[in-house]
């Protein structure tokens, strides 16, 4: 679930994988990607988020620079 007026981003790294970040409610934040069927972004980065893996910091962190102010949830 999705906490009101935490940030939610994602975006699509190809037509067939999106990358999620969700920050969190202690001020922390994570990321996760997966493989989706690609007919629409837009409902399906919530499937990322509840079924991706998690992403290494490193690369999140490239993906998703406005987060970087957060405390990443390891």
């Amino acid at each position: 679930m999705i906490e009101e007026g935490k940030r939610v981003r994602y975006t699509a790294l190809a037509q067939h994988v999106i990358a999620v970040a969700i920050e969190g409610y202690a001020d922390d934040w994570t990321a996760y990607i997966d493989a989706v069927p690609g007919y629409s972004h837009e409902r399906e980065w919530r499937r990322v988020l509840d079924n991706g893996d998690k992403l290494p910091k490193h690369v999140a962190m490239v993906i998703f620079p406005d987060f970087k102010n957060l405390t990443w949830r390891s």
